[in-house]
């Protein structure tokens, strides 16, 4: 599904450049759990966004679907990431005027479906996320794990090939972590591709594999025994 190929990206910063990727090479089957890790500064999130289409490498190949990213005009890149990407991010990035419902119709929105239809589709992620009494409560109304749970339903409810997680759990509490992780678990499971960043060897090591990240190159590949969580959606 995913095809980096001689991927380098490089940042001008006054007179010096920067070099955030060097030469980065690496293949993501579909239907693959995976997790990148490494230090600050050593193109994890950089390779994030790239994969996610918010970003544009300087050189290499990077194909989606057997599709070349590159050859693709900003209003398709634009369809890629609203109808094949969903991203769930450490911040939760939802709007704190709207409720959990109006959050998770918003994809759907930009992607024309009909009112009626979309607040059905994003009622129904809502529900798979158990959260069904919650629909009508506004962010602040939520514990953050409630909150991530909207976001994932937020990614989810256009029924995209791939999640993107950035730092998933950076700001949850262990046991909402794993709650977290087990409800990715459960999606792949079910064929989903998912691909998140961590900092965190013990939340890593809930995926089937992690590429290491230092300097701007992969220094590891490592095929990994999955830690595997109870299903079940919490209440």
């Amino acid at each position: 599904m995913i095809d980096i190929q001689n991927i380098s990206k490089i940042y001008q910063m006054g007179d010096t450049e920067v070099r955030a990727l060097n030469d980065v090479s690496f293949i993501v089957n579909e239907g693959e759990m995976l997790a990148i890790m490494g230090p600050s500064g050593s193109g994890k999130s950089t390779i994030m966004n790239i994969i996610g289409c918010l970003d544009q490498p300087s050189s290499g190949s990077y194909r989606f679907d057997g599709r070349e990213v590159a050859q693709l005009d900003e209003y398709e890149q634009a369809i890629l990431r609203n109808r094949k990407i969903g991203f769930v991010f450490q911040s939760f990035n939802l709007l704190a005027n709207l409720s959990a419902v109006q959050n998770v119709e918003l994809p759907l929105i930009y992607a024309g479906v009909p009112a009626t239809e979309r607040h059905n589709l994003a009622m129904e992620a809502l529900t798979k996320m158990g959260l069904e009494k919650r629909v009508h409560h506004k962010p602040r109304e939520l514990s953050g794990g409630q909150q991530q749970r909207v976001a994932i339903a937020r990614a989810l409810v256009n029924s995209p090939k791939l999640l993107l997680a950035d730092e998933p759990t950076g700001n949850l509490d262990s046991k909402s972590s794993v709650e977290i992780m087990a409800i990715f678990q459960e999606l792949h499971q079910k064929g989903m591709t998912i691909v998140l960043v961590t900092h965190e060897n013990d939340i890593a090591n809930f995926t089937q594999r992690i590429l290491r990240f230092f300097d701007g190159k992969i220094v590891a590949n490592e095929l990994i025994r999955q830690t595997i969580i109870e299903k079940g959606v919490p209440a």
